[in-house]
C-alpha cells in the first residue's frame, strides 16, 4: 500500500505521515525534508531554494526521480509532498487542509523548520509567496496545480482534528477501499 499526502503548508503532512506509517508498519518519507536538506546543503533557506528552483530545474528533477523511483521499487510507504500523487499514481492520494492563521501558527512553532518566519504575520506571508513560487515552478513544468482538490481521493480538513485524529481518518479511509 502506498499513501500519497499533499497539502498546504502547516496542515500537518509530515506528521500525520509518520503517525500513519508508524501505525501501518510501513516506511516514511517527506519531500519537504528532503528540501530542507538540500537548502541547507546550499546554506540557504527553503523560500530562497523554491525560487532559486523556479529557474533551475535540476532541483525539482531531483526529487521527481527520488519520488518515481520510490513508487516503482517499494509498495509499502507512506509519502508527504507536494507532488507526490502525481509521480506515484498507484497510491492512496490524500490531500490535508486548515485554516490559514492555524496552518502559520503551527508552522511558526515547529522548531524543526528554518524558514525565517519571525512572527505570525511574518510567518503567513512567507507562506503565501512559498505557494506563489510553487503554483509557478509547477504550472511551467508540469502543467498541474497540486492544490486543486479534484485531483484527490480524500480531502480532510485539519483545522480542528489532533494529527491522530487525522491518521484515523485517513487509515480509514484507506482500510475501506481496499
Amino acid at each position: 500500500m502506498i499513501i500519497t499526502i499533499a497539502g498546504t503548508v502547516g496542515s500537518g503532512k509530515s506528521t500525520v505521515g509518520r503517525i500513519i506509517a508508524k501505525r501501518l508498519g510501513l516506511k516514511h518519507y517527506s519531500i519537504g525534508d528532503l528540501m530542507r536538506e538540500m537548502a541547507e546543503q546550499r546554506k540557504i533557506s527553503l523560500m530562497d531554494i523554491s525560487k532559486l528552483a523556479e529557474k533551475d530545474r535540476s532541483i525539482d528533477e531531483e526529487l521527481d526521480q527520488r519520488q518515481i523511483s520510490l513508487g516503482m521499487e517499494d509498495d509499502d510507504f507512506v509519502i508527504d509532498g507536494r507532488l507526490s500523487f502525481h509521480f506515484i499514481p498507484k497510491s492512496f492520494k490524500i490531500f490535508l487542509d486548515a485554516d490559514e492563521l492555524v496552518r502559520a501558527k503551527r508552522v511558526l512553532a515547529d522548531n524543526i523548520r528554518k524558514e525565517h518566519n519571525i512572527n505570525l504575520n511574518n510567518t503567513v506571508e512567507n507562506m503565501k509567496r512559498r505557494v506563489l513560487s510553487e503554483k509557478k515552478r509547477y504550472r511551467k513544468y508540469y502543467k498541474i496545480n497540486p492544490y486543486s482538490k479534484k485531483l484527490y481521493d480524500l480531502i480532510v480538513d485539519t483545522t480542528k482534528l489532533s494529527p491522530n485524529e487525522v491518521a484515523d481518518t485517513i487509515i480509514d479511509f484507506v482500510e475501506n477501499e481496499q
